[in-house]
């Protein structure tokens, strides 16, 4: 028995030892020397049998054979790169490109399965300046007033005339134009704030507005326009006498911007009389926002120069210009129709526009360099427009949900009262909450500095996500009135919208399945684009130093995954390192655990699948989507702090993180099931989870507290809808909501003196409106209580009512055919094309949305 303890302790020994040295990452001179002490300490001491001494001697033979770089290279590291130079995947220049954009953040600390917190939580909480500040109270809030979301989308079918000069009149196309070309410099922070108020009051307007401040002629010219062409366009972009647009998608090409059919071919052609080199574009694109009113065209096309007039290459690839919509030969003004969001998006196309070279945006320099600047700015717009968008929905959803369902009675209770609706309700919330922290905490991090390209496309997949999610509850806690279409209806025409953020700047299932994961893998890893890079030098020396520094710092950081996937799993991980002592101190730690077992994952599905990961598109998305749960999770952690770590808000974030991290490993489970190469699948699986699926998701009890949160009053609900237009004005169907909660938390104590009357049999009757009459007449109530009832009930049923219309207010002006014709208009002179520029008075969108919904009146 003592042989057998003293054998156990030497085990513990060595593989306690061992799991310390690599889960702290300890360098392999110094775990090789520690090791070599062990080594020598058992072999004096220790009673172990000879093979198994001669094994780890010769294990720590390997180890000090690692330490010796010279001998490694050569015996080792060379023969693995004229292997893993065979194994590289194919790789086009336009996802080279999207690989290469951007920066890396916090994004590749979760791949490093190390987490520095104090890298994110260094960063400042995101404010607004005063100038910020006061607009968003003042234009902001006005423009909010000013927009009526039913008489755009059905009466008109555009905004009208007087809010498109109050947009132009306060730049709301300027935001990110320098003030020294008319703009307002906002922070990325203050974009997004600006366009979730105006979502959660308008889609059509917060479309508008965010098109020009995303990726667009404005952005293109401020990272890469020559000063010839700023001076040119950013002063008319930010008063608004310019109205930009940029054209990417063609009909047959969608995402797949190396199939764009575009071109333009450098030739000779006559401009303003002389004859000068420019180019002949012939272009098709289709969902262009604001193409049908714009007055200069953002085009992406594939360049060539056949006759080599500005330079030897043949074909330049993919290149941006700006193209006025004057110039002869373009056609615009046909629209589309999303969903009955009548935000300006339609076609556009030219035949045989021929331009100066001087409209390449950058100049001749610029040809081909269209693909780069688009993802280069991809990796910040997505990261704002859309994701706002989706939150500044949500904050409305979650404002009017949560009231609703207070001053909504079946059986005698408020519906939120019910099970069935509280778990929606809390998904609401939860998910409402995640998005908002992920959009401030991304956009400070942009404002700090920051690219980042990987978090970009989380938010802009996650967030329209969530945003459906919480559109498809806020329906169903609503019921019939969020179905029957009129302007009593504050939900329809929110779901209506979701889908249309699900499918721009990257179709949602592109960017789970192919982006978040496939550029996330090779931008965000500590180590494989630094093993890319090396094997393709054309230095071999210099490739094969810097390949074999890479490799065994691969190696090194592999094993360390090893032990602290294992080591987290099988602790809970209790005892690993959080950046601060606060009740959501076990989130990071759970973090902690999943960024390992990610990382992990990802080495093993790299080294075993090779190229092949790429087309295995669902293993790709899964760890995507673990990639992403662990981002949310630590943008909700972040989040709660730059705020004060609000006690109030305690439940919301428990049930995020939980909802998040629980996701995470569902997702990771799904993806060993799924692993086709078992063997490996069934080793990773004894590493991850070792003690199996141990993560639940939120209690039903911690749901009941995120509904309370919302249902009632105070500041945590408005915490959580701070961006939402919430004023008290009638057409304002927040505030009248927020209005209506009060005063049934006023009038609480009165109710329940009728209900108990009701009981007693003091009172008959079932309806709340015949309970005040009895309850006065029986003196249970005072005259000035049942008038104040009355009042309340009042304003109650004015929001509860749906609408309704005379039979004929359905008709249609024209006929299908003739209103949906896709024959093209025929291309404009230039005399026609000056003088085909919207009025916003009477613009062609106006009159199209008269007769798409000029008789449905309430």
């Amino acid at each position: 028995m003592s042989s057998f303890i003293v054998g156990l302790f030497w085990f513990l020994l060595f593989a306690g030892g061992g799991i310390y040295l690599a889960y702290n990452r300890i360098n392999l001179l110094a775990s090789t020397s520690v090791t070599g002490a062990a080594l020598f300490v058992y072999s004096i001491f220790g009673s172990a049998p000879f093979l198994w001494l001669l094994l780890l001697w010769g294990l720590f033979a390997l180890m000090v054979m690692a330490n010796m770089t010279e001998f490694r290279r050569e015996k080792f590291t060379r023969p693995a790169l004229a292997m893993y130079r065979t194994m590289l995947p194919s790789m086009s220049d336009t996802e080279r490109e999207a690989l290469e954009a951007g920066s890396v953040w916090w994004d590749g600390e979760l791949f490093s399965g190390m987490p520095d917190w104090e890298r994110l939580m260094s960063f400042p909480a995101p404010k607004l300046s005063g100038e910020e500040q006061a607009f968003l109270d003042g234009p902001c809030e006005e423009l909010c007033r000013m927009l009526d979301d039913w008489d755009i989308a059905f009466q008109r079918g555009d905004m009208p005339a007087h809010v498109w000069d109050y947009i132009k009149k306060h730049r709301f196309f300027a935001m990110i134009i320098p003030k020294k070309y008319g703009g307002l410099e906002f922070s990325a922070y203050a974009n997004a704030m600006v366009i979730a108020k105006l979502a959660s009051r308008s889609t059509t307007a917060s479309s508008t507005v965010g098109v020009p401040n995303s990726l667009g002629p404005a952005e293109l010219l401020l990272h890469y326009g020559t000063e010839e062409q700023k001076n040119h366009y950013l002063p008319g972009l930010a008063s608004g006498d310019e109205i930009p647009c940029f054209a990417l998608t063609s009909p047959q090409a969608g995402s797949d911007a190396a199939a764009l059919i575009d071109s333009g071919v450098v030739c000779k052609g006559t401009w303003d009389g002389k004859e000068i080199t420019g180019i002949r574009l012939n272009w098709d694109k289709r969902y262009i926002t604001l193409a049908p009113v714009a007055t200069v065209l953002g085009l992406a096309f594939k360049l060539s120069d056949p006759d080599h007039l500005i330079g030897d290459v043949d074909d330049y690839g993919i290149t941006a210009a700006l193209i006025p919509t004057s110039t002869p030969g373009v056609i615009v003004g046909r629209r589309h129709y999303p969903l009955t969001i009548p935000f300006q998006n339609g076609p556009t196309s030219g035949k045989d526009v021929f331009v100066p070279l001087d409209y390449i945006i950058g100049g001749v320099e610029m040809a081909g360099k269209g693909w780069k600047m688009l993802v280069e700015l991809l990796s910040v717009g997505r990261a704002i427009t859309l994701p706002s968008t989706a939150c500044g929905g949500s904050q409305a959803a979650s404002y009017s949900a949560g009231a609703y369902t207070r001053i909504r009675r079946q059986f005698n209770l408020p519906i939120a009262k019910f099970d069935g609706v509280g778990e929606a309700l809390a998904r609401i919330a939860g998910h409402t909450y995640i998005m908002n922290a992920a959009v401030s905490v991304t956009s400070g991090a942009i404002d700090q500095g920051e690219k980042p390209a990987v978090p970009s496309a989380i938010l802009k997949y996650h967030c329209t996500e969530l945003g459906r999610k919480v559109a498809n509850d806020t329906m169903d806690v609503h019921g019939g009135k969020a179905i029957m279409l009129g302007p009593k209806n504050y939900v329809g025409r929110g779901y209506m919208a979701t889908p249309i953020a699900i499918t721009v700047e990257g179709a949602n299932i592109l960017t789970r399945s192919l982006i978040i994961f496939g550029q996330g893998a090779m931008r965000c890893h500590p180590f494989v684009l630094r093993e890319l890079h090396a094997a393709q030098d054309p230095n071999r020396e210099k490739g094969l130093i810097e390949f074999d520094d890479a490799l065994f710092s691969h190696i090194g950081y592999a094993i360390s995954n090893l032990a602290r996937s294992f080591f987290l799993a099988l602790t809970f991980a209790r005892f690993s390192r959080a950046p601060l002592i606060t009740p959501a101190k076990r989130f990071y730690q759970n973090i902690n655990r999943y960024s390992a077992a990610f990382a992990l994952a990802t080495d093993f599905a790299m080294l075993t699948l090779g190229g092949k990961l790429k087309i295995k598109e669902l293993l790709s998305a899964r760890l995507g989507d673990v990639l992403s749960s662990m981002y949310l999770a630590s943008t909700v952690l972040k989040h709660f702090e730059n705020q004060g770590r609000p006690t109030a808000d305690l439940p919301l974030v428990e049930w995020s993180v939980r909802t998040l991290m629980y996701q995470a490993q569902e997702q990771l489970h799904s993806f060993l099931r799924n692993f086709p190469n078992r063997p490996v699948a069934f080793f990773l699986r004894c590493f991850i989870f070792p003690r199996g699926r141990t993560y639940f998701s939120p209690a039903d009890e911690l749901g009941r507290q995120v509904v309370d949160l919302i249902t009632h009053s105070g500041e945590a609900r408005e915490r959580l809808c701070q961006q939402a237009y919430t004023t008290l004005e009638p057409g304002s169907p927040l505030g009248l909501l927020q209005e209506a909660l009060e005063l049934t938390e006023k009038y609480e104590t009165l109710e329940t003196r009728l209900r108990q009357a009701r009981k007693e049999g003091l009172i008959s009757a079932d309806y709340f409106g015949y309970q005040i009459d009895e309850a006065e007449r029986a003196e249970i109530i005072s005259k000035s209580e049942a008038a104040e009832l009355r009042i309340y009930h009042e304003k109650v049923l004015r929001l509860l009512a749906v609408d309704d219309f005379p039979p004929d207010a359905f008709k249609r002006l024209g006929s299908v055919e003739e209103a949906s014709s896709a024959t093209p208009a025929p291309a404009p002179t230039a005399k026609r094309a000056a003088a085909k520029k919207p009025s916003r008075k009477k613009s062609a969108a106006g009159q199209s949305g008269k007769a798409l919904g000029q008789n449905i009146n309430s």
